[in-house]
């Protein structure tokens, strides 16, 4: 079999953070990488399509945030959430508040200390819709909100999930840095103003579909993810450039082989808004999927040039033992985080009771220091790790694909069931939307 070709990949990577740059969801740098993706299958003579789904594009031109200590008003920076409003260009201000996540939802009245204020919520990820409904019934007039993962000095991209949006509404919500939080609680900042040109506007996205078809439709599918669009302000090299240069690779070293099993390469549009292409290709399938069953390996930030392997999600034991034998033979090694993950663009395939992983390479216990930031560039990047850990997943879906029998069962582990369906309804909204 062909190996992966490490200057191939920096050649995609080049464009599609150079050239191209960032990519956000419905927005046109997520088109011409589209394009590059289309047009790479093209050449190989693979057969590849387009599924287009709704999504807010998050269109911001201007964006303006100050504090107010020490008697005078102070510039911050700030990234507006995808999915959040603008003010139209108007200044909003109000006294600012302090609102620690983790705890401050025991509080039984949220309103006395929120209502017509600014609140400086400690946290950006509110994992529960009961509390963020509660967040926004207390009509706070705007959210500063600081990724407690990342204690940084700038201001990260992140969204509002897009179910939590549509079923309890949502302000203007900004991100900001978790130091410059701190040093508005040290220096006693009183109130804060913003103001925003553009925010949300409706467009589409697109998962793009390479399909290497195999003898016996019946065989099941082995599914090869990743995702191509970007957050605010960042070029994605690792996330998700990484593993967008690699399923072009893949698709290159594996179509000219003889399979029994299909095996469908697909790019995930708006997952950096929690997975919406993810979700909308298999909303769409979902009566394919329960009828031909499969696997999927999807890879999202792993090519850091310092870390670890991590490999996430809900799969049998035995795919996890499968999987260890084919990256110990190319020299590699991960960790096994068990449980489940709903931000990754396996999940809503875990949530159609299709087993499946992530491969993410961390470096620090958060993550990867410089998530969702402007320097996540090539810089970053180790071509090594990403071709050896791209040549094992080759091998195993090669053999995979072309085995009689899967030495692995198709199945999710009966301990995740329940969080599974707790994290589609209460994240993704279920199976209604």
């Amino acid at each position: 079999m062909v190996s992966i070709d490490p200057g191939k990949l920096a050649q995609h990577l080049q464009h599609l953070t150079e050239t191209i740059g960032v990519r956000l969801a419905g927005m046109p740098g997520e088109a011409a990488a589209a394009d590059y993706l289309l047009k790479q299958y093209k050449e190989m003579g693979v057969t590849a399509w387009q599924e287009e789904f709704p999504v807010n594009a998050r269109d911001v031109q201007e964006q303006e945030l100050q504090l107010y200590y020490g008697d005078a008003w102070h510039d911050a920076g700030c990234s507006l959430f995808a999915n959040a409003p603008g003010t139209q260009g108007e200044w909003v201000e109000a006294p600012l508040v302090f609102f620690d996540g983790p705890t401050g939802y025991q509080q039984a009245d949220l309103a006395s200390l929120m209502k017509g204020n600014i609140v400086m919520h400690l946290g950006c990820h509110i994992e529960s819709q009961e509390n963020y409904r509660r967040l926004i019934a207390a009509e706070p007039v705007g959210l500063l909100m600081a990724d407690v993962r990342y204690p940084g000095a700038e201001a990260l991209a992140d969204a509002i999930f897009p179910t939590y949006a549509a079923n309890c509404g949502v302000v203007t919500s900004l991100n900001v840095a978790f130091l410059e939080a701190w040093k508005w609680r040290e220096q006693g900042a009183t109130r804060a103003r913003f103001r925003v040109v553009g925010g949300p506007r409706p467009s589409t996205s697109a998962n793009f579909v390479a399909e290497l078809p195999g003898s016996d439709p019946k065989a099941g599918v082995i599914y090869l993810g990743a995702h191509h669009d970007t957050q605010a302000d960042s070029v994605g090299a690792d996330d998700n450039g990484t593993a967008v240069a690699g399923v072009i690779e893949l698709a290159r070293v594996l179509a000219p082989l003889e399979r029994r099993r299909t095996v469908r390469l697909i790019s995930f549009g708006a997952e950096e808004q929690l997975s919406v292409g993810s979700s909308a290709y298999v909303r769409r399938h979902r009566d394919a999927l329960a009828r031909e069953g499969g696997v999927i390996f999807n890879f999202d930030s792993f090519g850091s040039l310092l870390g670890w392997n991590t490999l996430s999600g809900s799969g049998p034991v035995e795919l996890d033992t499968q999987l260890a034998k084919y990256f110990e033979k190319h020299g590699q090694y991960f960790r096994r985080e068990s449980g489940v993950l709903p931000y990754a663009d396996h999940f809503p395939f875990n949530a159609a009771g299709i087993p499946g992983l992530t491969l993410m390479r961390l470096n620090c216990e958060s993550g990867r220091f410089f998530h969702h930031r402007a320097d996540d560039d090539m810089s970053r990047l180790d071509y090594d790790v990403m071709t050896a850990s791209l040549n094992a997943v080759a091998a195993f879906a090669a053999e995979m694909s072309q085995i009689e029998q899967l030495p692995f069962k198709l199945n999710i582990p009966s301990d995740d069931e329940p969080d599974i369906v707790n994290c589609w309804d209460d994240l993704f909204g279920g199976w209604s939307v």
